[in-house]
């Protein structure tokens, strides 16, 4: 900064002295100091005068106007144009030398042919003809507030700049097409609001606006919005990002970026919303920003992919997992959508769902086995995020078997309970043929499951099923079936404790007693068997009809058994046995 004022007061000092007549008045601007004649410079600049005028000095030697626009090097640029001394005028210089003139009060009122005038014209006829003069001059209006304001620089600045902006993006004039949203790039975020907002006004279409936006975005949050997908740890780490200024200041420009976000929910990709979304939970946004991404994300959530809502999930360094509660959200913000226009075509959600959705289930599905293997993701989590999809979407559940699985095998620590718990969001009659056979010899599955797997394929031999094609049947129409098959296998047991202990009841009463001649014995022992029978016939026959009730698999559905009827069975249909009872 010295070095720059040493070498404007020594340019200065050389076209002063050419003139030959001593200097009587030193101005100061900032650190900078000029040696200058109070003639000159009264002649163009009314400020001065009436500061000398006004002065309660007899002679006025020395000024202070540290508070001119565009500092010394603009002061400089006054003086020479007071001297007469040619210098250039530029895009970048033209708004501090206005604004300058103001301050100086060098207008045309006071003198004609003035500073003001000057960059007047400079600005209509050169520096405001294009787009990139006039976004160049609006950026050199960031320093000069609010004076710039004032005069209006910045408003013609955004008028003309929102114009040509829009011919642009309808009519390209040069390639790339979208080169004019590169030059949007170089302003402030009040300023590019500013210019979003005109074209908004003038008509601009969404996704022009988008195109705008996200080159924006990607410029101004370089860092921070780029697509890390599945936590590959490639980005800043929380230890490299401690800078609590810095962080602020990026919370404000990306709450400002979701405010300007067209209303067509199209007009940007899943992967730049996910994007934004992430960066938003990492700067901690307000809950007015993430909601409004949330919605977006949902909106278009059929477009997404797996990787797209991995973006979600991690860290920046890749190691830990985020509140997955806006993945939560975002799913069921979508199947609510769903389920209301299946209301509204007077359809049921629970029979029929769209290709969306059903899509939807199978990128959920692929989700939940990338994040599985994270020990911090808890059971309720992980089937909070599964039962977000309705069970119609799934026509198999290959895929959310495969999550399972993966989760079983990164949380081996689980007993039989929590293992089960994790596979009741799985269907089991919804598994293809070969996933029934790998489920059959997963030893990490519970119990339950694998006799579902098991018993299945034995049902299909029995039905006829031809197992060659590895086609699966209606699972809905073999349900109840299956259910009660599986609960006769575990009372089988049961059933033949039982049947042994009356055999050996029965062998007990018709064993002989004493030594009594044979026809007395067996008359004996025929009126006692006849009493002991009429006396326990109806509790054996009571027994056993109960026992043979509970194991009907064809009675009722339910795969609880105790809330089988326990009176006699329907003897007016014949049975259809699937065990021996030998």
């Amino acid at each position: 900064m010295a070095n720059r004022h040493n070498l404007a007061m020594e340019r200065t000092g050389q076209w002063v002295f050419s003139q030959e007549v001593p200097t009587d008045v030193i101005v100061e601007v900032g650190e900078a100091s000029f040696s200058l004649h109070k003639f000159m410079l009264v002649a163009k600049s009314n400020l001065i005068r009436k500061l000398i005028l006004d002065s309660k000095e007899a002679d006025l030697t020395r000024i202070n106007l540290s508070g001119i626009p565009g500092g010394a090097e603009i002061f400089e640029k006054s003086a020479k144009f007071c001297y007469g001394v040619n210098f250039e005028i530029t895009v970048h210089n033209v708004a501090a030398l206005r604004c300058a003139a103001e301050y100086l009060q060098m207008t045309d009122v006071y003198c004609d042919n003035n500073l003001a005038g000057r960059t007047e014209d400079f600005l209509s006829q050169v520096a405001l003809t294009s787009l990139s003069g006039a976004l160049v001059v609006l950026k050199s209006c960031e320093d000069l507030l609010p004076m710039a304001e004032d005069l209006r620089i910045v408003q013609k600045c955004v008028e003309i700049a929102s114009a040509k902006a829009c011919v642009e993006a309808n009519f390209p004039s040069r390639s790339p097409p979208n080169w004019w949203t590169e030059e949007l790039t170089i302003l402030e975020i009040n300023f590019f609001s500013k210019i979003i907002t005109s074209m908004k006004t003038r008509g601009a279409k969404g996704l022009t606006l988008a195109s705008a936006i996200i080159t924006y975005t990607e410029r101004s949050l370089r860092d921070l919005v780029r697509d890390h997908s599945g936590g590959n740890g490639i980005g800043i780490r929380s230890t490299e990002y401690s800078d609590t200024d810095l962080r602020s200041r990026q919370r404000g420009l990306l709450e400002s970026i979701v405010s300007l976000l067209p209303p067509e929910k199209s007009a940007f990709p899943v992967n730049f919303l996910c994007c934004l979304l992430r960066t938003a939970i990492f700067l901690k946004a307000d809950a007015k920003c993430k909601t409004e991404l949330e919605k977006r994300v949902s909106a278009i959530l059929e477009h997404a992919t797996v990787d797209d809502l991995l973006v979600l999930s991690f860290t920046y360094d890749g190691e830990r997992l985020f509140d997955l509660e806006s993945v939560r959200k975002i799913i069921s913000g979508f199947a609510e959508k769903e389920k209301n226009v299946a209301v509204f075509n007077a359809g049921d959600l629970k029979e029929v769902c769209s290709t969306a959705m059903q899509r939807i289930a199978k990128t959920v599905d692929a989700y939940l086995g990338e994040i599985a293997t994270y020990g911090e993701l808890g059971i309720s989590k992980f089937n909070g995020i599964a039962n977000l999809v309705p069970k119609a979407a799934r026509k198999v559940d290959d895929d959310l078997y495969r999550a399972i699985d993966i989760y079983l095998k990164a949380h081996p620590n689980l007993d039989e309970i929590e293992r089960e718990k994790v596979c009741s969001v799985m269907d089991p009659l919804k598994l293809s043929y070969e996933a029934r056979v790998h489920a059959s010899q997963n030893k990490r599955l519970p119990v339950q499951i694998v006799l579902h797997a098991l018993y299945y394929d034995q049902l299909m031999l029995r039905s006829g099923a031809d197992e060659d094609d590895h086609k699966t049947p209606d699972a809905g129409s073999t349900r109840n079936q299956l259910q009660a098959d599986v609960s006769l296998a575990k009372e089988n047991e049961a059933l033949r404790t039982e049947l042994l202990k009356m055999k050996m009841y029965i062998q007990d009463i018709q064993r002989p007693q004493g030594t009594t001649s044979k026809a007395v014995s067996t008359s004996t022992s025929t009126s006692a068997s006849a009493s002991a029978s009429t006396s326990r016939k109806p509790k054996f026959f009571s027994s056993m009809s109960k026992t043979l009730g509970k194991l009907n698999p064809f009675k009722h559905g339910s795969k609880d058994t105790l809330n089988l009827d326990e009176g006699m069975p329907d003897l007016t249909k014949p049975r259809r046995r699937r065990f021996s009872i030998s």
